[in-house]
């Protein structure tokens, strides 16, 4: 990592968030494009281990007074084992897709419906596969970061593996985020589930739900539980998060999360709810689907302006 942040040489801004407190730069690395993403840490406490505010406080420039309020500028003690001042995540090489998803984009609600799902959305999601998902593969089925596996079961039709997320720190439980992804490739996205996958999906959360109270001290009630669609890409994947974790961006927002609980109690009551009904959610003008040949035009047929 040192070698090569070293090595980036960079080019311009693709998105800065002052929510989540993050910035996302694009750039080359031996003449190959690369993204660096950098997020502010969240701050690490507890009853356990009070804080200091005389340690913590390195430097204060006062902004305002007024009354019984003070606001100021502040410069913090940092402590990469303790008090990281950031996370750092790097993409490279990075792809065209990669830049897309990452870049500055305007977004639109779509209701789709399941014509639209058949002639434009699936055709899209089998170019998504092979290749593309080769690095999930890698961690499915070649051992890959197995360092930092929580747990694997190999079972071809019920396994799955559980890691922690690269948009975690693994350090604050606040902002605990895992992510568990399934052996099985039957399922690309929630428009494959049926009723027959309600058994494995309450056993794969009740499984999770038990993992997270046995690796850490956060309780099964204390996650939130979804998936996303459309998702960032097309093997089944589930997402475990801190309820008390708001810095997601719209990865928690409607139009993007459905709860894990929700999926399986459509299928319970209609086999094929998902096949038949309209699903409405966000996409940007950079996504791949968006721009795939007849899709824009069925979205404005269906009342999208």
């Amino acid at each position: 990592m040192n070698d090569l942040i070293a090595k980036f040489n960079f080019s311009k801004v693709l998105t800065s968030n002052p929510q989540t407190k993050s910035i996302v730069l694009l750039g080359q690395i031996d003449g190959e494009d690369a993204i660096v993403s950098i997020e502010k840490s969240h701050f690490i406490s507890s009853d356990e281990s009070p804080i200091d505010l005389t340690k913590l406080v390195q430097d204060l420039r006062l902004i305002q007074q007024n009354d019984i309020y003070s606001w100021s500028l502040a410069n913090l003690a940092q402590d990469i084992e303790s008090a990281p001042g950031a996370k750092l995540n790097v993409v490279y090489p990075a792809t065209e897709t990669h830049i897309r998803k990452y870049s500055q984009q305007k977004l639109h609600y779509v209701v789709e419906t399941p014509e639209m799902y058949r002639n434009f959305v699936e055709p899209y999601i089998e170019t998504m596969k092979g290749d593309r998902i080769k690095w999930v593969y890698n961690i499915l089925f070649e051992g890959k970061e197995a360092e930092s596996v929580i747990y694997h079961d190999k079972d071809p039709e019920s396994g799955f593996v559980l890691l922690p997320d690269m948009k975690w720190d693994a350090q604050n439980m606040d902002s605990l985020y895992l992510c568990c992804i399934v052996n099985r490739k039957d399922i690309a996205s929630v428009r494959d589930i049926r009723g027959k996958h309600a058994s494995f999906l309450s056993g794969v959360q009740q499984r999770i739900k038990q993992l997270v109270e046995e690796k850490y001290p956060v309780k099964g009630d204390e996650v939130r539980i979804f998936i996303h669609y459309q998702p960032s890409y097309y093997h089944f994947h589930i997402h475990v998060v801190n309820v008390k974790h708001p810095g997601l961006g719209d990865g928690i927002a409607a139009g993007k999360a459905i709860l894990l609980d929700d999926v399986i109690e459509n299928v319970k009551l209609m086999d094929d709810y998902y096949e038949k009904r309209r699903l409405g959610y966000i996409i940007g003008e950079n996504h791949g689907l968006w721009n795939w040949p007849g899709y824009q035009e069925a979205h404005e047929k269906n009342g999208g302006k």
